[in-house]
């Protein structure tokens, strides 16, 4: 198993090596074509929201609905309905968190 493990690092490390090295290689200097320029730009967002949906809601190798998953969403929703700080929407988070956790 930790063979693996190390073995998917490797590959994964290998892989990102070339994808990083393969676009200077192909473009050459030259700039991007707008629309794929645009794509780019939308992947990082999108990356981003992949990984908090998966933090929020995977528990071990499944999928899980608790009070964390509450608690993200409802600061998640703190943050783009009022324009909140990042700071006030954690806060909501835990608070709403720690509060559905007491109520068991």
């Amino acid at each position: 198993m930790t063979g693996t493990i190390w073995w998917s690092i490797v590959g994964c490390t290998v892989v990102t090596v070339l994808i990083k090295g393969f676009g200077p290689v192909v473009m050459g200097g030259r700039d991007l074509p707008p629309r794929l320029a645009r794509v780019i730009v939308l992947m990082a967002p999108a990356l981003l929201a992949a990984l908090v949906v998966t933090s929020a809601l995977a528990d071990g190798d499944r999928w899980h609905l608790g009070a964390d998953t509450v608690g993200v969403a409802v600061g998640g929703a703190v943050l783009v309905l009022t324009r909140a700080g990042l700071l006030s929407a954690v806060l909501v988070a835990t608070a709403v968190t720690a509060g559905l956790r007491l109520l068991g």
